[in-house]
């Protein structure tokens, strides 16, 4: 028999891939804490990049501070990440378009609403001022020298404030007023006693004054003088007062003894006497005759004379002719010129050269009336 040879043991050579296989094995966790440093560093540098990039900004929004962090490059950009709103009229530091800059500061006034009334309206309005002139000004709204607003110029400005503007204008007119002249009296001798007479006529002066007259929002409000001129002086009347006395009247009293008249001792002849007479007065005038001055025939009596007070007298004719004198107790002498149609029987109408006087005559009854004759009697 043949002997079969023992065998011994076989130690084969390793291949790659077990070799790449044990490596790994071996290595694994160094590998993975490999890993794990390298993320580590990659998270660290990161977050310093970022530290590196981030941008500190102060904002200081209506009065109050806040920091923010941003990684904006601009201000728009800020805004729209830290959700920032910024009103139409409220008014930022920094444009939109400008750069954001680490540790930059932002400022945010905001704007507050005014309700304005002014030349007869009403307008709303948005200022960020902090008083009410400089909102007005800011607003292009005028004032004048002599405007008043309510409240203040110097006012803060709050949210939702009403302002008022109250339009002043004042003016300056000038008005003339006459000067009344004075009337100076000298005696005269050469003058009866009781009368006068204007030596020099008096003319008014002129007065001028000057007010001055303020209207609010265009009402008159109110209104002073402030000034006085005399324009032109007035000159003074002149008048000259009688002192001349006069001779001592004749007293006239009338008594009746037949058919005589006798006056202070004279004796005067009469035709006859009438009783109980009815007496009126009269005048040239409209309201008498129907005619002013001017007209045809004024002043001229039925007889064709001229009136005269002192003498003409209006009468029946078939109870005293005309042109016959009379006397009336009481009244004195008197001629009959004149007649009328409302002069029937005893009754008898006095002229006066005043429209007045003959108004104020009245109606007076129970005289007693002397007819003489065509020729006036002498007192002597």
């Amino acid at each position: 028999m043949g002997v079969i040879p023992a065998q011994g043991t076989h130690d084969p050579r390793p291949t790659n891939k077990l070799f790449a296989a044990k490596w790994k094995h071996e290595h694994l966790r160094l590998i993975f804490i490999c890993a794990i440093l390298s993320f580590a560093v990659i998270v660290m540098f990161t977050s310093l990049l970022r530290g590196a990039y981030a941008k500190s900004v102060t904002v200081v929004d209506g009065g109050k501070s806040v920091v923010y962090q941003s990684r904006s490059t601009d201000v728009s950009g800020f805004l729209e990440e830290h959700n920032i709103n910024v009103g139409p009229f409220d008014r930022i530091s920094l444009s939109l378009a400008s750069p954001l800059e680490k540790n930059g500061h932002l400022i945010i006034e905001r704007a507050k609403q005014l309700s304005i009334q002014a030349d007869g309206k009403q307008q709303v309005k948005y200022s960020t001022e902090r008083t009410v002139g400089d909102a007005l000004a800011a607003l292009n709204i005028r004032l004048g020298d002599q405007d008043r607003v309510i409240p203040g110029v110097d006012a803060s400005i709050e949210e939702g404030m009403k302002v008022r503007i109250v339009r002043v204008r004042t003016e300056t007119i000038e008005t003339e007023h006459p000067i009344d002249f004075a009337v100076v009296k000298q005696s005269n001798t050469q003058l009866a006693a009781g009368t006068q007479k204007v030596v020099k006529t008096g003319q008014k002066g002129v007065l001028v004054k000057k007010f001055e007259r303020v209207f609010e929002d265009g009402k008159l409000v109110s209104e002073q003088i402030v000034d006085k001129t005399v324009a032109k002086p007035a000159v003074q009347q002149i008048v000259a007062v009688g002192t001349k006395k006069a001779a001592a009247p004749t007293t006239l009293v009338a008594k009746t003894q037949g058919g005589v008249l006798k006056l202070n001792g004279k004796t005067i002849a009469v035709k006859h006497k009438i009783s109980n007479v009815t007496l009126t007065a009269y005048s040239a005038g409209f309201a008498s005759t129907g005619k002013s001055k001017g007209d045809s025939g004024y002043g001229i009596t039925a007889s064709g004379t001229t009136v005269k007070e002192g003498r003409t007298i209006a009468v029946d004719p078939d109870v005293i002719p005309m042109g016959w004198w009379v006397y009336i107790e009481g009244i004195g002498f008197r001629r009959a010129e004149d007649t009328g149609s409302a002069i029937n029987g005893k009754k008898i109408d006095v002229y006066y050269d005043s429209e007045s006087r003959a108004e104020r005559f009245g109606l007076k009854k129970g005289y007693t009336v002397y007819v003489i004759g065509p020729v006036k009697p002498t007192s002597d």
